[in-house]
């Protein structure tokens, strides 16, 4: 039993009975319930204003409750991680990081204290010491700051320089990324977090799920990533149109739920519907005769008493457009050779050297690595922006590029930079009359007054989806896209998802939502070592590529066979025999197997015939465990495999387990064959 369980039992952490919240006088949230004990990991999901972030707050105490009851365990320890960020710039990223771990620096004073007290002997000492040890000790012990330290480090902090730098010296990503480490550092019984995978890279996030997964804690979550969801959550709490509903199961098991109820509500609205119309023709046709009045008014009572099946408006607005066919470009789109891409001066920093990227008509290909790695400096080079510093890049034959940049920079570039409006930077930037623009808008959620909001008061959201509306005029046979699911909500990352997946077009994505670059990339180009390498196939291909690599990097050099002295035989011993060569990789275990029975002037050595026997027997051993990592390479060939996160490391594993079994069993021929 770990001493977080020994400490605290299994007890709810939370209890939350019909919760109720009122903005400004309406209701936001009413009758919100659910109960939450230690490794439940709680998604909150709904749209955009349906009041998450004030749930969590909430749950935070940082905002009243209208109504209903929240119950804490007794001493129970809240962090929240929201978009605020900290106040104290003047402290140094350590210093802030600790801050919220000011609970585990009291603990440490009382077993001081209470060690001595102990030395003193004092008997009621030794129960107060065995409790505070037991709360250190879950926190990682007297080396919890070791812990705090690499929490840091996985968010993507690796220069230890970082951690005395002041926090007024880092850009706002980096502000929420040690928000965010603050947060998981002190160890919490609730651990509160609203869009935590914003501004991270796919490692960093990687690594967020993994750390998520294997806490002893509750955990309260929004956000928007669908692949973060179902890798990390447990259970969600839907909220729509101010009501809610809690669904135990994985985000994508709710969202199969979800789907269903959608579409049995609008057969239900349907079916309701022919029914009000058929009483309302009986009445309006009958209520002048006298011999069918009284049927009349009796239908007229029964539509009076008729409940209404209705969708809420706040529910109806849903994101949804399409790329028309676009003209046909030259066969290859951008091909550079040689590229060396550069930011800064004297001296500059050389982000990609050497590096060499082509892009094919119609290819959907996605661009991968970790942030800083010279991902959007490149496309701002392939988009124009700024040239290459060395090295070639030629355009090909009636490319019209569409370019997304992550801050919807595009917006306030040439002449759209006068543009006060919605309205007006739709016309000035796609050339469409005010009305046909107004038209365009409406399918990107900017309805009658929503048009007419200025440029300079939208939110990130917002911003993004006036740029797509922009883009999907544009008429662009290549898209270059950064980040374009910033801002978005899940239900409008679906719809660019299935827009993008329709598109017949030449796409280039920079995206850290895994979910999208699954289902839309074909081709993967990662920095890697300053330079692109290029992968076929979408992310989960990807993933396996790379964990191979990762594995055989890990895995230890096979020593070489030692050089045997001249052999003073007139003749050659005639040599063991051999394993059958495997239909694996090129340098399999078998491979080298053969290669070292044999001495360096080609010779075999000289065994006895009990020595022979038994290598014989290992040799077989090598052969069935080749056999066998064939067979589960062919296995996990297939999609299923790798069909979600949970599938990929399992796959993964099973691989690595029979990469291993190979190499074991080659190792105990090479002991016996030495």
């Amino acid at each position: 039993m770990s001493a977080r369980a020994s400490y605290h039992g299994r007890v709810a952490v939370l209890i939350a009975s019909d919760l109720s919240k009122d903005i400004a006088g309406s209701p936001l949230l009413r009758g919100v319930s659910f109960k939450l004990e230690r490794r439940d990991r709680m998604t909150i999901a709904g749209r955009n204003g349906a009041g998450k972030t004030t749930l969590l707050r909430m749950l935070a105490r940082e905002t009243s409750i209208d109504g209903g009851e929240l119950s804490l365990q007794k001493g129970a320890k809240v962090s929240l991680h929201d978009q605020r960020p900290p106040r104290d710039r003047e402290l140094t990223l350590r210093d802030y990081v600790l801050s919220g771990c000011a609970e585990l620096i009291a603990v440490e004073a009382d077993l001081t204290r209470l060690a001595q007290a102990m030395a003193d002997g004092d008997e009621a000492a030794f129960a107060a010491y065995a409790r505070a040890e037991a709360r250190l000790e879950h926190a990682g012990g007297w080396t919890w700051r070791d812990r705090a330290t690499a929490m840091v480090r996985g968010l993507g902090f690796t220069d230890d320089a970082d951690l005395d730098r002041s926090l007024k010296t880092f850009s706002g990503g980096e502000l929420t990324r040690a928000s965010l480490a603050r947060a998981l550092a002190g160890d919490p019984d609730l651990l509160l977090l609203d869009e935590p995978t914003n501004h991270l890279d796919i490692e960093s996030l990687e690594w967020l799920e993994k750390t998520l997964v294997s806490l002893d804690a509750a955990i309260v979550l929004v956000a928007h990533d669908r692949w973060f969801l179902e890798a990390v959550g447990t259970s969600v709490l839907e909220l729509e149109a101010g009501r809610s509903r809690f669904f135990p199961g994985t985000w994508t098991t709710w969202r199969t739920e979800q789907a269903a109820r959608e579409i049995a509500l609008g057969r239900a609205i349907d079916k309701q519907q022919a029914e009000i119309a058929r009483l309302e023709r009986f009445v309006e046709r009958f209520r002048a005769k006298a011999t069918k009045a009284r049927q009349a008014q009796s239908r007229v009572k029964r539509l009076d008493k008729i409940e209404r099946i209705e969708r809420d408006p706040r529910d109806r607005a849903a994101l949804k457009f399409d790329f028309k066919a676009p003209e046909r470009s030259g066969r290859v789109v951008f091909e550079m050779t040689g590229g060396r891409i550069e930011v800064g001066a004297d001296p500059p920093r050389v982000l990609l050297d050497d590096a060499e990227l082509w892009l094919e008509r119609g290819e959907h290909v996605s661009l991968v690595g970790a942030n800083g790695t010279g991902k959007t400096t490149l496309i701002d080079t392939l988009a124009g922006l700024r040239p290459p510093a060395a090295g070639k890049l030629s355009t090909g034959h009636n490319v019209k590029l569409g370019h997304l940049s992550q801050h919807a920079d595009e917006l306030g570039r040439g002449p759209g930079g006068r543009a006060r409006t919605v309205v007006e930077a739709c016309v000035v930037h796609t050339g469409l009359t005010p009305g046909k623009a107004r038209a365009l808008l409406g399918r990107f959620l900017f309805s009658g007054e929503e048009a007419e909001k200025p440029l300079d008061g939208l939110s990130g959201g917002e911003r993004r989806r006036l740029s797509l509306a922009i883009l999907v005029a544009s008429g662009a046979n290549v898209l270059i896209l950064d980040e374009p699911t910033n801002h978005l909500d899940i239900e409008s990352r679906e719809a660019l998802e299935d827009a993008l997946l329709a598109y017949e077009g030449t796409l280039l994505l920079v995206s850290h939502d895994r979910a999208l670059l699954e289902a839309v990339g074909t081709r993967t180009v990662a920095v890697q070592d300053g330079t692109l390498r290029s992968y076929e196939g979408g992310w989960q291909e990807y993933l396996r590529v790379r964990e191979e690599q990762r594995l055989a990097e890990r895995a230890p050099a096979v020593p070489k066979a030692p050089r045997q002295p001249k052999a003073k035989q007139a003749t050659k011993p005639k040599p063991t025999a051999k394993p059958k060569k495997a239909a694996a990789e090129p340098g399999c275990a078998s491979d080298r197997m053969a290669q070292a029975t044999v001495n360096g002037n080609g010779a075999a050595t000289t065994l006895s015939k009990n020595a022979r026997r038994h290598i014989a027997r290992l040799e077989r051993e090598i052969e069935q465990a080749e056999e066998e990592l064939k067979a589960l390479e062919e296995e996990l060939a297939g999609t299923e495999a790798w069909s979600t996160p949970q599938r990929s490391a399992a796959s993964t594993e099973r691989h690595a387990a029979a990469k291993r079994a190979v190499e074991e069993a080659f190792a105990r021929w090479e002991a016996a064959a030495s």
